[in-house]
């Protein structure tokens, strides 16, 4: 079968799967423990993983805690500016177009009393600066906005959104899941980004683990914020529980060899992705419409309707050789709000499919549309 499916999960690369074994068999040793190798060995382990993880943001080591994935990253980092700066002020700002896990994060807080303000977007998912700037009010204390849309690809103007944030004094975050190891981020460049989420298993990595950066001042302390988790004080008291030593070790080599890949592998999806369109508009012609703009988006994520096919059926019809997905993962159960957001009609919504490729795919793989 070929796997299209990359933006809800990847496969799970051979050396990344190696380098997890030891810390399920020898090295099960607690990293917050002391005094013996197996402990001893698991802390350098996750320290070693948080150097690759910065490594790849262009971050400090202090500046990464780990999670068990975008979502509890995201619900920490809302939920907890929410909280610890409630006296500074309740507005949040984000867009419609937004993972559901900011989303329904939102959508929580309003309902007990925070002010929130969803931006609306363009046709591909983008935000207006614009709106954005005459959105903010003194009561504001963060935006959230997505950097790489996870249903048409789509890329946010993050250093303009960033530098208007920091111009006005007010944190920014971004969920950064889809566009880890497909962008080049170097965070140095982008001061007014505050926070940033991502998670292991959208480049290569297990499930179950992610980060959040939480950028630190001049005098290396780190923005404060309400942990959603307490407990024994790890992640810098900021995320207490026991460490998923395995898997953290395996989201640091995923960082390592997405950062050694990442020249190549953006060419490699950005080659195949013209190379499926080609044989999308050759084979189908005017019954399909792509959705996702051509230029500043993810490579690799197609985002395509075929005309007057619902698309649970097509994809029914597919499975047998080809995985791919309506939409997101996430919301699977829901008609997509991201392309209701970008104003497609409930029956071109129903039509649509999402391809989302992986630099591991060729394109003779791609052959198969040709058979279709």
């Amino acid at each position: 079968m070929l796997y299209l499916d990359n933006s809800a999960t990847t496969k799970i690369e051979d050396e990344v799967f190696e380098s997890m074994l030891p810390f399920l068999k020898e090295e099960y040793g607690n990293p917050s423990s002391k005094y013996y190798s197996q402990a001893t060995n698991s802390h350098k382990a996750v320290e070693t993983a948080r150097k690759n993880i910065a490594n790849l943001l262009g971050a400090s080591t202090k500046e990464i805690i780990f999670t068990s994935g975008s979502t509890e990253a995201n619900n920490m980092i809302i939920k907890g500016v929410s909280d610890y700066y409630s006296n500074k002020g309740n507005h949040i700002i984000t867009s419609v177009a937004e993972h559901a896990s900011v989303l329904e994060t939102c959508r929580y807080l309003e309902s007990r009393g925070s002010d929130i303000s969803y931006l609306s977007v363009d046709k591909y998912g983008r935000i207006d600066l614009e709106e954005l700037k005459s959105s903010i009010k003194p009561t504001t204390i963060l935006v959230s906005i997505i950097w790489g849309n996870n249903e048409v690809g789509s890329l946010n103007d993050i250093k303009e959104i960033a530098e208007l944030c920091k111009s006005k004094n007010v944190f920014f975050h971004t969920d950064a899941t889809q566009v880890i190891g497909k962008v080049d981020i170097n965070l140095e460049e982008y001061p007014g980004i505050s926070f940033l989420s991502c998670s292991a298993h959208k480049f290569h990595g297990p499930k179950g683990v992610g980060s959040v950066f939480i950028r630190k001042d001049q005098y290396d302390i780190l923005t404060p914020i309400t942990p959603l988790f307490h407990g024994g004080g790890q992640e810098s008291n900021i995320r207490s529980g026991t460490l998923a030593v395995h898997n953290i070790v395996g989201m640091g080599k995923a960082a390592d060899l997405a950062k050694e890949k990442m020249p190549t592998n953006i060419l490699q999806l950005k080659d195949i992705e013209n190379y499926l369109v080609e044989i999308l508009k050759n084979k189908f012609k005017n019954t399909v419409v792509f959705n996702n703009d051509t230029t500043n988006k993810i490579p690799g994520i197609i985002n395509v309707q075929f005309k007057g096919i619902n698309n649970e059926v097509l994809l029914k019809q597919l499975a047998p050789v080809i995985a791919a997905s309506t939409g997101s993962a996430c919301s699977s159960s829901k008609p997509s709000h991201v392309l209701d957001a970008i104003g497609l009609s409930l029956e071109e919504i129903r039509n649509t499919v999402r391809f989302s490729l992986s630099p591991n795919i060729s394109k003779e793989d791609l052959n198969i549309f040709r058979e279709l």
